[in-house]
């Protein structure tokens, strides 16, 4: 009998949650998750069946904090006993390879095609402005933000970095730089100092970066494989997604998989996407998707009321959004927790400003170092497009009762008292962001105000200034969740709430309490929202982070 050998294909890009609408799951059903990828490596390390690993590397690119994920689970392979081989055509090809190369550091073997190039050329954060195609579009912008580093709003507002936003966006590259040098130096047995020179005079060709010992072999897949089969044996190669999804093979397999004796169960709630009030929605033409407090406030509801969930894993892939969402959120949390039901929030590659709003709460908050968090800060305000439409012949009229009625207008800019009752709006989110930030961290306020102030940390940052437990991936959160809850990680099922088949998608809900409701089609909120989209004006909700920031 072959053995099997695992494939992992990440050209083809990862999911971090599967896609909510049944048109993104159709057009993403041969993507793997995230969470597929890593549980894959976990059983396979343990099957005396898969002999090995290899993984095909470059395409889409993966978040720092998804390659740290991936590293521990490859890690937790190796640990087994079993080889694990990446190999790539290039890491980059007139571009920057540095992340992907730093996840190929945890395999055994890193092979390059000999035409390739090491693009590891370092980190940068890169920064998006239109506040110039605001001006000549005709759009005025007028947003207020608590406090200098909540830099969403600097987008539209300013032509390049304020001083706060540079001191912020060079901590960010610097913490990460430092992750990825570590993280080099160790596997490839180099001082972090020669890492550091390599880089800086990358670009390097493969032959170069096999001579600097970044690299173990150069070739192209045919040799990969061929030398695999030389060292394993005869194998049979089998995408890991593959292998995680397929059913029982043997008769243990069937006596794991039978429903009984009953399992405790590990449920996984996921806040995925901006945060809004409301239900889920499965995303729309100008936008992914995003999660409604209604949702996950059913679902934590009932993982709260089900005897068999023995604790919750809060799985958090957010930039925020609204802010009364995510306080029903937090609540919903605190409610939990009063039952004595352990909740451990995982962060993924980003959990800011609503997304940390919502973690804060819980027992343990867990992040990769790479993960994006913190954002502890508040802004609005509108993009006045008026004398945009009138460019192009569109005009709206209106007729209100009451002073204030076109307050949140994007054809009237705001007067004096309404900018004065905006500031007092900014000011009382933020007061009470800090304050419920204190009161979840154990902190005090003046120490947590200063971490505050609208601030973007690393995991790494964060977990260093108190505002994180911490670092870990999926799986270090899962295994808290089962220390914490007296049980043994090996004999649990973990459940996704709210589970929603096709079925339970088309029928009517019976109450609003009814998981079966939980998703929403996209909708458009009329012509100026289009116009907002179109212009990349901010969506709806405060509690959001510097959404055009890019780490790279």
């Amino acid at each position: 009998m072959t053995g099997v050998l695992l494939e992992m294909d990440l050209t083809r890009g990862v999911l971090e949650t599967p896609p909510g609408s049944p048109l993104a799951a159709f057009r993403a059903r041969h993507l793997p998750t995230l969470r597929e990828l890593v549980a894959a490596l976990r059983k396979g390390g343990e099957d005396d069946g898969v002999v090995g690993l290899v993984a095909h590397l470059g395409g889409p690119g993966l978040s720092l904090a998804q390659v740290q994920d991936l590293r521990e689970a490859v890690a937790e392979f190796r640990a087994t006993g079993k080889s694990a081989v990446a190999w790539t055509e290039s890491f980059g090809e007139v571009s920057t390879g540095t992340v992907p190369y730093y996840l190929a550091t945890a395999f055994d073997e890193i092979w390059v095609q000999p035409s390739g190039e090491l693009g590891v050329t370092g980190v940068s954060v890169q920064a998006t402005f239109v506040r110039g195609a605001l001006d000549k579009a005709g759009v005025i912008p007028q947003f207020g933000k608590r406090r200098e580093y909540k830099t969403a709003v600097d987008t539209f507002t300013e032509k390049e970095m304020t001083g706060p936003a540079k001191e912020m966006a060079a901590r960010l590259a610097e913490s990460a730089y430092e992750q990825i040098v570590e993280g080099i130096a160790v596997r490839r047995g180099l001082e972090p100092a020669k890492v550091r020179e390599l880089v800086d005079s990358a670009p390097l060709s493969a032959e170069a970066g096999r001579e600097a010992g970044l690299v173990d072999q150069l070739g192209y897949r045919s040799d990969v494989y061929t030398a695999l089969e030389k060292s394993l044996g005869e194998t049979t190669p089998l995408l890991a997604e593959r292998y995680i999804r397929r059913g029982p093979r043997n008769l243990q397999d069937v006596i794991k998989n039978l429903p009984w004796p009953q399992k405790p169960v590990v449920a996984v709630v996921r806040v995925t996407g901006g945060i809004n009030v409301g239900r889920n929605s499965g995303g729309g033409p100008l936008g992914g998707p995003s999660s409604g407090s209604d949702t996950i406030g059913a679902a934590l509801r009932a993982v709260a009321e089900d005897n068999k969930v023995k604790a919750v894993v809060l799985r958090i892939d957010s930039p925020g959004g609204s802010y009364v969402a995510s306080d029903a959120i937090r609540h919903e949390v605190l409610r939990l927790r009063a039952t004595g039901k352990p909740v451990i929030a995982s962060m993924g590659s980003v959990a800011a400003s609503g997304g940390y709003f919502v973690a804060m709460p819980a027992d343990v908050i867990v992040a990769q170092p790479g993960t994006i968090t913190g954002s502890i800060g508040v802004l609005s305000g509108k993009g006045v497009v008026r004398d945009a439409l009138g460019r192009i012949g569109i005009t709206q009229q209106a007729v209100s009762e009451g002073e204030n009625a076109r307050m949140y207008s994007a054809q009237e800019e705001f007067s004096p008292e309404q900018w004065e009752r905006l500031e007092e709006t900014l000011d009382r989110i933020y007061a009470d962001f800090v304050a419920k930030a204190a009161q979840d961290r154990g902190l005090p306020e003046e120490e947590l105000e200063a971490l505050a102030r609208g601030r973007v940390w690393t995991g790494a940052d964060a977990h260093a200034n108190k505002l994180v437990d911490e670092l870990g991936g999926f799986e270090h959160a899962i295994r808290l969740a089962c220390s914490r809850a007296g049980l043994d990680r090996d004999d649990i099922a973990i459940t996704a709430v709210p589970h929603r088949s096709m079925l339970d998608r088309l029928r009517p809900p019976e109450s609003t309490e009814d998981l079966a409701a939980t998703a929403k089609a996209w909708t458009a909120d009329g012509l100026t929202s289009t116009i907002y989209a179109a212009l990349g004006l901010p969506p709806t909700g405060v509690l959001t982070m510097p959404i055009s920031w890019r780490l790279t």
